[in-house]
């Protein structure tokens, strides 16, 4: 079964560090990995923070909508349907047509876009439903001028096709900077380290839709999960300090990820954390009989 995911919100949230997070893991599984990267921003070192091996990624720099969707349904690693392909894209918005880059006629009406996106994507689903394949695509937001008072004030880029082909959307947040505190000296220097994002599910054809998970990003070091679960499991709780089930981590969030990477805890954290999200979620669940058919 193929996937297309749409990551969608603000600049600065994220989005690229989504997309190189999900890469690097679908490789380290033996998947094939396929970058388009309009705005040639991935580069090695960055690349290097998620285990991502540039080497072995079909990297390239498209310019128009029809070189992505084009290279995604000739793809060998999608022929046989067993070897896991990752088409990834960042971002659609960069993305212009034929007619864009002729610079004599150009896309005079300004519908041109949305229609290839339409017409590359009718034909690219087909191809993703058939092959063991996810593609997962980055965009923008724009300020949606005709929504009105009750409308959604912002959209992304590209036409409804986007949106409509997608089995899921994810909506970033705008970031909001961590901030560190250090004591240099006798003197206090802060320095802002990462942000955090809120991730909602916008739309959901695999899942339950309308979830939400906040997404902590080091800049030097890339998606922080020791970080994440630990909020999670305190705000879920009623524990007054950071804690793994009965055990005790530390009332400081610094001095708990490093209780956890010091003794090797990161597994049990997951666990802990995928166990409770599981129970939450059980007891929102109506206890009714199978429809009958």
């Amino acid at each position: 079964m193929g996937i297309l995911v749409e990551i969608f919100g603000p600049a600065g949230s994220g989005k690229t560090v989504l997309l190189s997070q999900i890469a690097a893991n679908l490789q380290r599984q033996g998947g094939k990995v396929m970058f388009h990267d309009p705005e040639a921003r991935l580069n090695e070192q960055f690349a290097a923070m998620f285990g991502l091996v540039i080497e072995e990624v079909e990297y390239t720099t498209p310019n128009t909508i029809g070189a992505v969707f084009k290279s995604v349904r000739s793809w060998d690693a999608l022929v046989d349907g067993e070897t896991v392909g990752g088409v990834f894209a960042d971002s659609l918005a960069a993305l212009s047509t034929d007619m864009e880059m002729d610079k004599e006629e150009g896309d005079k009406m300004g519908m041109r876009r949305a229609k290839e996106f339409s017409e590359e994507l009718r034909k690219t689903a087909r191809i993703l439903s058939q092959k063991n394949a996810l593609m997962v695509c980055s965009n923008q937001i724009r300020q949606n001028m005709d929504a009105g008072p009750y409308g959604q004030k912002h959209k992304s880029p590209g036409g409804q096709a986007i949106g409509f082909y997608s089995s899921l959307r994810l909506r970033t947040s705008s970031p909001q900077k961590i901030k560190l505190k250090k004591t240099i000296r006798g003197t206090e220097h802060e320095r802002v380290a990462g942000v955090k994002v809120t991730i909602d599910v916008f739309k959901s054809s695999i899942w339950k839709p309308h979830r939400s998970a906040d997404v902590y990003i080091l800049f030097d070091y890339g998606v922080d999960d020791i970080r994440a679960n630990l909020k999670f499991v305190k705000a879920a709780t009623k524990n007054t300090s950071y804690a793994i089930g009965e055990e005790k981590l530390g009332r400081s969030l610094d001095e708990a990820i490093l209780v956890v990477e010091s003794q090797g805890l990161e597994q049990a954290l997951k666990e802990e954390v995928i166990n409770l999200w599981n129970e939450i979620e059980e007891e929102f669940t109506e206890p009714r009989k199978p429809r009958e058919v």
